[in-house]
């Protein structure tokens, strides 16, 4: 089978190393991931400011780039969203369009989603011997249903002490134009998730979204603290790392 990454925007140029995290983490359960170089931008961006034509317009790039994948695995439960939820809308009044819009909604899986789901993966065989806490992104949480997954793959991580995060739910104020146009009520929010995670005490933040993540380690930096912002695949993958080499 033909299973691609969808790195996404923010992955790709300010967290390339959650993808190299990803390729490796799946080639040691058999998966070859292939890179389609035509891919773009998700639209969503453009979507939540209106500008639909140009949403439409990077959809259909994404749409081109993975027809013949059988599987398409992103790292952004945000991105991952946009397609499920927003594509078949962006062509709602084209009839090819829409068919592989739906096409590409049925193959595209947030990383967890498809460890966990598709491979029957829980269990990596990481070791990460620190406290961790686990924020929950909007999008993958609400818009995917990603809940479970990441929960149960933090779960076989030996040494890895899970501790629960205060008003997990609650959004960090990133939420891509928002951060932008609402600058002042964007970092009201992020400065009470950074209360809440420094409230756990914990090492280690953890999230699925690069959005979230980059918002979240700006204000623990800006505040001096050293707890670390890491992705889900960073996580498994540096505890792969670390057992391999035990």
């Amino acid at each position: 089978m033909k299973v691609s990454l969808f790195i996404t925007c923010l992955s790709d140029a300010m967290f390339p190393r959650v993808g190299e995290a990803m390729a490796h983490l799946l080639a040691r359960h058999g998966v070859k991931l292939e890179f389609p170089q035509t891919q773009t931008c998700c639209g969503q961006p453009a979507f939540n400011s209106g500008y639909f034509d140009e949403a439409r317009a990077s959809a259909r790039t994404l749409l081109e780039a993975f027809a013949d994948s059988d599987f398409v695995i992103s790292p952004s439960g945000s991105c991952t969203g946009m397609i499920h939820h927003y594509y078949p809308k962006l062509f709602e009044h084209d009839p090819v369009l829409l068919a592989e819009a739906n096409r590409l909604v049925d193959k595209t899986f947030e990383f967890s989603q498809f460890l966990v789901q598709v491979l029957g993966v829980t269990d990596v065989g990481a070791v990460f011997p620190y406290k961790v806490t686990y924020h929950p992104s909007c999008h993958g949480s609400r818009l995917l249903g990603v809940k479970e997954e990441p929960l149960a793959l933090l779960s076989h991580v030996q040494g890895l002490e899970l501790v629960p995060l205060p008003f997990a739910e609650d959004c960090c104020g990133f939420g891509g134009t928002f951060a932008v146009k609402m600058c002042d009520i964007s970092g009201a929010m992020v400065t009470e998730k950074t209360d809440h995670i420094i409230e756990t005490e914990a090492e280690v933040l953890v999230s699925l979204d690069m959005g979230c993540l980059l918002n979240i380690s700006g204000n623990l930096r800006y505040r001096g603290n050293p707890v670390r912002a890491m992705h889900l695949a960073e996580l498994l993958y540096e505890g792969v790392k670390a057992n391999v080499h035990a």
